[in-house]
This record gives C-alpha cells, sequence and structure tokens, in this order.
C-alpha cells in the first residue's frame, strides 16, 4: 500500500487529548460549519436584498439553528437507525458516559443528517413565525449557504474513521482503522465532502439571485442534495446493524427519496404560487 491509501491511520481524531477526555476534530467540525454558516449570511444580508430580515434576527437564529442540529440529529439517529437499542437503553441517548464497568467517559456518537434537517426545518418554522419573518424568504437566505457546512461534518467523519465507503479496488481507496477487516474501501466521506458540500454549495449559490427561483431554493435545495447523497450511498457501507433495509437500498436512500419528492412538491407549489 502507499502512503494515500493509510492515510486515516496517519490522522488522529483528538485535537488535544488528556486523561480519557479530548476535543475531537469531529466537534471542532461543528464550530467551523456554524461560523462558516453565521458569516456567509452576513455577507448576503449586507450584499444582497432581503427587505424583511436583519442581521440581529441571524444572531438570534444561530441558538435556534443549534438546537435543531443537535437535538434533531441525535434523536433522528435513534428513530432512523437503531430505535430499538436506544428504547431498551433510553440513557444512553444523551449520556456522554457509561457505568456499566466503572465510570467511563463514552461520549456520544450517532447523529443523522436527515434528522437534523427536520430539526432545523422546525427551527426556521417556528423562529419565522415567532418573528413574523416571511418564512420562504428566511429559506432563500440560508439555503444556499448551508451545503457548505456538509463539507465540515464529512471531513470530520474522515478524521474519525467513520462512515467509510464500500470495499474497492481502486488505487485511491483507503484503510481505517475502525474497520475490523483492513479492506480497503471508499472514502466515501471525501466523497460527500466534495460533492454534498462543494458542488452543491456552488450550485446554489450560483443560482442564489435568480427571479425564476425565488421562494424555491429550498426545493431546489432537497432534491440537489437528495439525488447526490442517493447516488453516494451506492459506495458508502451501510450500518452493520441496518445493512439493506428494501431491496439494494439503505435507509439513507429511502429518506434521500423522500426529500426529492419533497423538494420537487415544493418546487412546483411555489412556482404555481408565485
Amino acid at each position: 500500500m502507499n502512503f494515500w491509501n493509510q492515510i486515516p491511520y496517519k490522522i488522529s481524531p483528538y485535537l488535544i487529548q488528556f486523561n480519557g477526555f479530548g476535543i475531537r476534530y469531529y466537534s471542532l467540525m461543528y464550530v467551523l460549519a456554524f461560523v462558516t454558516f453565521y458569516f456567509l449570511i452576513k455577507y448576503r444580508l449586507k450584499k444582497e436584498r432581503f427587505p424583511s430580515i436583519e442581521i440581529s434576527h441571524i444572531d438570534d437564529f444561530l441558538i435556534w439553528a443549534a438546537a435543531g442540529v443537535l437535538l434533531g440529529g441525535r434523536l433522528g439517529y435513534v428513530i432512523f437507525y437503531d430505535f430499538k437499542y436506544y428504547m431498551n437503553n433510553p440513557l444512553t441517548i444523551f449520556l456522554p458516559f457509561t457505568f456499566s464497568d466503572g465510570f467511563t467517559f463514552t461520549g456520544i456518537s450517532g447523529m443523522s443528517y436527515h434528522g437534523g434537517l427536520i430539526g432545523v426545518m422546525a427551527a426556521v418554522y417556528f423562529f419565522c413565525k415567532k418573528n413574523k419573518l416571511n418564512l420562504w424568504e428566511f429559506s432563500d437566505l440560508l439555503c444556499p449557504v448551508v451545503p457548505l457546512g456538509y463539507t465540515f461534518g464529512r471531513l470530520g467523519n474522515f478524521f474519525n474513521s467513520e462512515l467509510y465507503g464500500r470495499a474497492t479496488s481502486l488505487p485511491w481507496g483507503m484503510v481505517f482503522p475502525s474497520d475490523p477487516t483492513h479492506t480497503l474501501r471508499h472514502p466515501s466521506q471525501l466523497y460527500e465532502a466534495f460533492f454534498e458540500g462543494i458542488i452543491l454549495f456552488g450550485i446554489l449559490w450560483w443560482v442564489r439571485k435568480s427571479k425564476y427561483l425565488k421562494h424555491r431554493l429550498f426545493g431546489l435545495y432537497l432534491s440537489g442534495y437528495g439525488l447526490i447523497r442517493f447516488i453516494i450511498e451506492f459506495f458508502r457501507e451501510p450500518d452493520n446493524h441496518l445493512k439493506f433495509v428494501a431491496y439494494s437500498f439503505t435507509m439513507g436512500q429511502i429518506l434521500c427519496l423522500i426529500m426529492i419528492f419533497a423538494g420537487f412538491l415544493i418546487f412546483f407549489r411555489n412556482k404555481i404560487k408565485n
């Protein structure tokens, strides 16, 4: 194997570690995602026209968004990916330690993108209702910026050596420390960081000012992300305890199909309404 194939072994998941506690790059990626989101939104508010939205609204919304991502992402994982286990072990949903063999800090592992999306959608809806903002105008502001955060999130998955891809013989395959079989695999986290993050961000950022897409960017975002993620799931190793939930489709692909359908509905419903 060459250096490229063994990169995951060269990377520690921790930025700092001391006596069992540490700061993971994964956590740092969440911080970078929110910081990037905040400054790009501020840039848009200064350079573009959103009559009913002020920067102070975004300062308040960040707390709502963080709660939506964290609560929705965690509960989404519990419901979509391992409901039976967590119903039998409810304390493990939010407790970052265990008493089964003395006191052990375990952290909280297991976040669902689709659950986080639902959490943020709820946060956006109730925030707009509370502040009497136009829901679709607020969505137009947020959607072009959001995908760039996925680049940081997927890099966090890569540093954690998790959510790796299926076995491959391609020269850019990698071996991940968390894989007990030590098989050469697709670095699917990097695929997702590039296509779900950078490419989707580039597309939405490019078309964000189109009058034709006014109040439809959320529909475009849902369908675009859903399609990209659906394709990449063919290269990603399914969860061990779930495998394939319907024919050769994973749970992620089923949820992405729902996203694509919902995105089309929103896109064409807002077209007729406009």
